[in-house]
């Protein structure tokens, strides 16, 4: 079963909102609701924001019988390409505000039980979304402070959950699908343009779930 992990109500309305209810219950604090879109059933675990929720959230998905997780949301682009309202598939994450360097001469992001800071994510050659690679940290940036860490490691969008899905899924050997709306440029003006700009991104998440549906399950 398809396990879908996301931060926000407004963000989980893109899917709910189109999708029939069957049941909703409440564990460790965190809201679930199974239901179905387009003739497939689903578990969705409305986890908070933060990686914390994220990772909790994920493993609890994994424990109701979740063979599959999948991640959506909204996010910050880094570069010009990644336009404000743009959907893009991640194919790699990494935890930026994960840092062992100093006594494992590792890069930032690289846990202890790995040699590579990245979490790489399935993606199929059919697939109609352009890719991304999302830097995910529990901090809404409003700045420029981590420009060099984040060119040095190639991220261009960035957000607050996706890389501890996909740590949770790494540790379970578990696929996991993730895709993220442009809602804010990286720079001072972010939280502005968030509040500008975020029900335009969730509007076009929400015009693509059948696309994300179809990756999720056949990619």
């Amino acid at each position: 079963m398809l396990g879908i992990i996301v931060a926000m109500k407004n963000e989980a309305e893109c899917l709910l909102s189109q999708s029939k209810i069957i049941s909703q219950s409440k564990q460790f604090g965190k809201q679930i609701y199974r239901a179905e879109f387009d003739g497939t059933e689903f578990i969705l675990v409305l986890s908070g924001v933060g990686k914390d929720n994220a990772a909790s959230a994920a493993m609890l998905a994994l424990t109701l019988g979740a063979d599959t997780l999948l991640n959506f949301g909204v996010a910050g682009g880094l570069t010009p390409a990644k336009k404000i309202g743009m959907v893009f598939q991640i194919c790699k994450a990494v935890e930026i505000d994960f840092d062992l360097s100093v006594i494992n001469h590792t890069p930032v992001g690289t846990h202890n039980e790995r040699s590579d800071p990245f979490f790489i994510l399935p993606r199929s050659n059919s697939s109609p979304f352009l890719s991304g690679t999302v830097a995910t940290a529990d901090y809404f940036a409003g700045g420029n402070d981590d420009q060099k860490l984040l060119e040095a490691l190639g991220a261009d969008i960035r957000e607050m959950e996706g890389a501890a899905v996909a740590h949770t899924a790494w540790n379970a050997d578990t696929p996991c699908y993730m895709f993220k709306a442009i809602s804010d440029n990286a720079g001072e003006n972010s939280p502005n343009e968030y509040a500008v700009n975020c029900a335009a991104a969730l509007k076009n998440l929400s015009e693509n779930m059948k696309n994300i549906f179809a990756e999720a399950l056949h990619g």
